[in-house]
């Protein structure tokens, strides 16, 4: 990986390499290459000294003294940010030019790739210069002067190279630094070919979530912060952006969230429309005190899929859906309050619709049967979405990032496609986002078996996801989501199982010794579509062939049940309804000839279900209706009306 920086201060560079670090983890610094005109054969693998580093220092900078060349550079995201405040893009420029001769970059490994020796860097450090355009001898123009300096791993263990550089070359002309950042990945990539070191697959493809930087490691580390800031605030963007049906209640719900908000006008000009956004973290009473100013983060930086083109493929865009956005957002450059108050987002939502939710991912998890192994877009699409479910699952259970917020950025990667692709707009499509909406905004203390049945459907879409990575060639991200789904979401299942189990009390300490039927679920899969085998195993908290603990379950009669739903009936029951209700229910005939021979307190669970689902008992002021919950996945989630469309 390559991590490009600018300054003006070519000393202060070397002697910061030559020293201790901010960790004291440069524990060796020595030379490994460089250019001809400043580092000598046998200077390569003797240790720096602080005079040493600033003699070099000294040498990389005589041609721009000697010419006096000035380099001016402006950062672009500052520009664009005082752009949006008001600012012309010249006014921008001017303002936030200043000197930066210096190019730093630094170029490490993943810690588990283990070490190259200093010949190995030293040609890695040779060739990417040449790729990069500073040194290369079958070039006509002029090279500039650089030096490569290894000083031991990094604090996270990784094996890197620093490499300080002049941008003036050897006859007093600029080194050009245009789309640097891009082209050093392209060189990156080269090199990983040509070294045999382990190829980053998304960046050849042109695809993956944007890196955390050391610096970010940094500071969340110094703040005493669980994760870097960009890494929670993508998180919440990819929540709300999957709960939200408009763009203007995209806005609304990152206000709400407590996220800085700001739109980015095409040209510079709010009559042009908005283009793109921003968020940043509100600053804690100590940062205000301080005068720091707030961290923004651009929705390309956050994730390629986040950028508010590719946001806008999921939302209405009808004219009236367009007026409203636009009031949304200058409201928010304004830092006025938002326009609409009563939107979906203030809807209180009864904490038993978990389960309609958990419904939502089993029809999102046939819709996903439905695609094609080879729509690379329409999948990377679904890893999208589905990772926007796990994202607003956790902001409202996950007080740190815990299981939850780690499938979310799994999935995350795998919903990344090439910059230059687009995910098509098919009309009529599912999108999860009323599974989203729900665990937005219910209220957490739902009932037991509506979040195992929850988790263990949002399981079945994952395994869907990785099996479509891997055969699209896509082994890292299929073992990553593989790896995550069996242990720490298997770990999270296996637990809330056992803390809701089918006769209302825990396992553990029991001290009645019972014999109950497991169920084990089989999954295979033939030309994409899913085969589900139910079978018995005689002992409790008997392993599932993937690995996890199931919760014991009452003995029953195998039917065409939805083995998931059958078995998350059996774990826990719901909170509400009476057996008064399920033979009510029983002797309207409402209840399906299949579940007929069901016990009296297995009608009581199941029908409680779907009594709690359709918004029967009103329990909040404004909840919203049952046709506006199904509304909320799009057009294609919404169910049929025989014999449901009417509120009751």
């Amino acid at each position: 990986m390559a991590n490009i920086s600018r300054g003006s201060k070519t000393a202060g560079l070397m002697a910061y390499l030559e020293g201790p670090g901010k960790a004291n983890e440069h524990t060796d610094p020595h030379l490994v290459a460089g250019h001809r005109s400043v580092v000598d054969p046998s200077d390569v693998g003797q240790r720096l000294d602080r005079q040493w580093a600033l003699s070099l220092a000294h040498q990389i900078d005589v041609p721009r003294r000697s010419f006096g060349t000035k380099v001016m550079w402006a950062n672009t995201e500052k520009v664009n940010a005082r752009v949006t405040e008001g600012a012309t893009k010249l006014e921008a420029k001017s303002a936030e030019k200043f000197d930066a001769h210096v190019w730093h970059c630094s170029l490490s490994l993943k810690a588990d790739e283990g070490e190259l020796s200093d010949e190995k860097w030293a040609a890695i450090a040779t060739d990417f210069m040449k790729e990069m355009g500073f040194d290369d001898q079958s070039d006509p123009r002029h090279s500039a002067r650089w030096v490569a300096v290894r000083h031991g791993l990094s604090a996270a263990g990784n094996d890197h190279i620093h490499i300080a550089a002049s941008l003036v070359r050897e006859d007093g002309t600029k080194v050009s630094t245009y789309r640097d950042q891009n082209r050093s990945q392209q060189a990156c990539n080269i090199l990983e070919h040509r070294y045999g070191l382990v190829v980053l697959t998304s960046r050849e493809e042109d695809k993956g979530t944007r890196g955390v930087k050391p610096g970010e490691l940094e500071k969340a580390k110094r703040e005493g912060l669980a994760e870097p800031v960009r890494v929670s605030l993508e998180r919440t963007v990819r929540a709300v952006a999957t709960a939200s049906k408009t763009e203007a209640e995209f806005v609304r719900r990152l206000r709400g969230s407590g996220l800085l908000v700001r739109p980015r006008y095409d040209k510079g000009s709010v009559d042009a429309g908005v283009v793109g956004y921003s968020v940043a973290a509100t600053p804690t009473k100590a940062e205000r005190a301080a005068g720091t100013k707030p961290v923004w983060f651009g929705g390309g930086r956050l994730a390629k899929d986040l950028t508010l083109p590719r946001l806008r493929d999921e939302w209405d865009q009808s004219a009236d859906a367009r007026a409203a956005a636009d009031g949304e957002w200058n409201a928010s450059r304004r830092g006025a309050a938002v326009t609409v108050t009563n939107g979906r987002e203030r809807a209180r939502i009864d904490p038993e619709l978990v389960a309609r939710a958990a419904q939502d991912i089993e029809k999102w998890n046939k819709y996903l049967s439905s695609i094609p192994v080879d729509d690379h877009a329409q999948w990377a699409r679904a890893a999208g979405r589905t990772s926007g479910v796990f994202a607003a699952w956790s902001s409202r259970v996950e007080t740190t990032p815990g299981p939850l917020a780690a499938a979310s950025r799994a999935l995350a990667h795998a919903a990344q496609v090439p910059a230059h692709q687009r995910t098509p707009r098919v009309d009529k499509r599912m999108s999860g986002g009323g599974a989203a909406l729900i665990l937005m905004q219910a209220h957490v203390q739902s009932s037991g078996a509506s979040q195992v049945l929850l988790l263990r459907q949002l399981m079945r879409t994952m395994d869907a996801i990785a099996d479509a990575r891997r055969a699209a060639g896509d082994l890292a991200r299929a073992d990553e989501l593989v790896a995550l789904r069996s242990s720490e979401l298997a770990s999270l299942h296996t637990d809330m199982a056992v803390r809701f189990p089918a006769d209302g009390s825990r396992l553990a300490g029991s001290s009645t010794e019972t014999t109950v039927e497991q169920t084990r679920v089989e999954q295979t899969r033939d030309a994409g579509e899913s085969r589900v085998q139910v079978k018995r195993a005689g002992a409790e908290g008997a392993p599932s062939d993937k690995g996890e603990m199931r919760p014991a379950a009452a003995t029953w009669t195998e039917r065409a049940l939805d083995p998931d739903v059958a078995a998350a009936l059996r774990v826990s029951r719901l909170s509400s309804g009476s057996v008064d209700q399920a033979r009510s229910a029983t002797r309207k005939n409402e209840v399906p000839a299949l579940d007929r021979d069901l016990t009296e307190e297995e009608l009581q669970v199941q029908r409680t279900a779907a009594i709690t689902t359709n918004g029967v008992k009103e329990q909040w002021e404004q909840k919203p209706t049952a046709r506006e919950v199904e509304a909320s996945s799009g057009p294609s989630d919404v169910r049929g009306r025989e014999g449901r469309g009417q509120e009751r």
